[in-house]
């Protein structure tokens, strides 16, 4: 059995984690019992930076494991087995929980407790990060900062945030969420110019090296 990496020893205390439910610092605390979810080794080249479970992620304890993830996959040019093995694919949700339904019926935003206590503890046990899938707006605020335009501002700019001198580099996407097919609607150039992109660059990071 190879030992134990930082990142090992820093994913198996984030699974005990009950720190927004026991000790919230935000709001009331979570309504039902956490199940963090995370994936990956200290030798992933791919992460993809999410936002939160949903609610067949949190019954499953398996991440993406819903319609979303079936889109996200086909994005990524991705089958089941390669999505899901953690020593080339890290998993780093923003919130590591499921939090809950608003009262519309959708997710509540990621618990924000969670990426200040553990996520760049998580980053720092993933160095060999070569590209990071920054998904959604909470994502893209902590790994790039609120720029202009919001997430359709941030999604645009990706050829600019691509070729950054930042390691590991950083490609932004909207949710591959149903809520966001009038958004892949309005916005066609997503799908023409980012999507032939991110596959062939999801293909350069996942080759065996």
């Amino acid at each position: 059995m190879p030992p134990a990496t930082p990142f090992d020893a820093t994913a198996r205390a984030l699974r005990a984690c009950r720190l927004c439910r026991d000790a919230p610092l935000y709001g009331a605390p979570l309504p039902q019992e956490p199940r963090p979810i995370i994936q990956g080794s200290a030798g992933a080249r791919l992460c993809i930076a999410s936002q939160a479970p949903g609610t067949r992620a949190h019954r499953s304890g398996i991440p993406f494991m819903d319609p979303s993830g079936i889109r996200l996959r086909a994005w990524l040019g991705l089958d089941g087995p390669d999505f899901y093995d953690a020593s080339r694919v890290a998993i780093v949700p923003m919130g590591a929980c499921f939090p809950g339904l608003d009262a519309k019926g959708g997710d509540k935003p990621p618990r924000r407790e969670c990426a200040e206590r553990w996520r760049a503890e998580v980053f720092s046990g993933l160095p060999d990060l070569d590209l990071i899938l920054v998904i959604g707006q909470y994502a893209q605020g902590w790994h790039l900062g609120r720029g202009e335009g919001g997430l359709t501002g941030t999604v645009a700019r990706w050829r600019e945030i691509l070729s950054e001198a930042r390691r590991p580099r950083v490609l932004p996407l909207p949710h591959p969420s149903w809520r966001n097919n009038g958004w892949l609607k309005a916005n066609p150039w997503f799908e023409a110019e980012l999507l032939p992109v991110l596959k062939a660059e999801v293909a350069r990071v996942m080759a065996p090296r």
